[in-house]
């Protein structure tokens, strides 16, 4: 795919939406973190749902060990993996209290130092608490990426470097939510909705649902 095609691709997506963010509920970076670790293999519905039973009241490092293992699992055990994630969120917040002050760190290293906090997670909360230019490629992102050749890849890793190399700079904070969002809602897995796509004459995926 050339430099103009991608470049179109970005800029209709930033024409449609403006200003796109995640679909998880969070009030701060902390609360972010949080959700975005509860969220591998779980929707960002079932995340929400959780997070309101305990984020109003004890939505705080200090707050969640308040709640103790046990408090913590009992709010989030509609999630997969709930025991693990629990166990992760409660270690997290006592290196959070032990070692940061209790703020989220900025930096990948220190993110991907905490329990249960891997590349996508880190480059989640960098992106949309602080602003970096970072894509966390999941499955929406790897799919949408290779499909449509806006930045093939046999990895998510290679995905995630050639998105960062290809992307347009004036689009890469932002890039992360509109491929994302156009993988989960548009470029479906099984069959994805071509007529009703706005990048379908500049995507380059040959079997589309209504080819152009």
């Amino acid at each position: 795919m050339n430099k103009s095609k991608r470049h179109e691709i970005f800029s209709r997506w930033q024409a449609a939406n403006p200003a796109p963010t995640t679909e998880l509920n969070f009030d701060n970076p902390f609360q972010l973190l949080i959700a975005v670790m509860l969220s591998a293999q779980a929707t960002d519905k079932s995340v929400n749902i959780a997070t309101a039973r305990f984020f109003p009241t004890h939505g705080t490092p200090q707050g969640i060990l308040a709640l103790g293992l046990d408090g913590l699992t009992d709010h989030i055990k509609t999630i997969g993996l709930f025991k693990t994630k629990a166990r992760n969120v409660i270690e997290t917040c006592r290196i959070l209290i032990e070692q940061h002050d209790g703020q989220v760190p900025e930096t990948r290293e220190a993110l991907e130092a905490l329990p249960g906090v891997g590349r996508k997670t880190a480059n989640v909360v960098l992106n949309t608490a602080f602003g970096h230019p970072t894509i966390a490629v999941d499955t929406h992102i790897f799919r949408v990426a290779n499909r449509t050749g806006i930045a093939p890849g046999k990895t998510v890793l290679d995905v995630e470097k050639r998105l960062e190399r290809v992307i347009p700079k004036e689009f890469l904070v932002d890039s992360h939510h509109w491929i994302l969002l156009h993988g989960r809602y548009i470029c479906v897995a099984r069959k994805p909705k071509c007529p009703q796509c706005g990048i379908a004459d500049l995507c380059e995926y040959k079997q589309k649902t209504n080819p152009y």
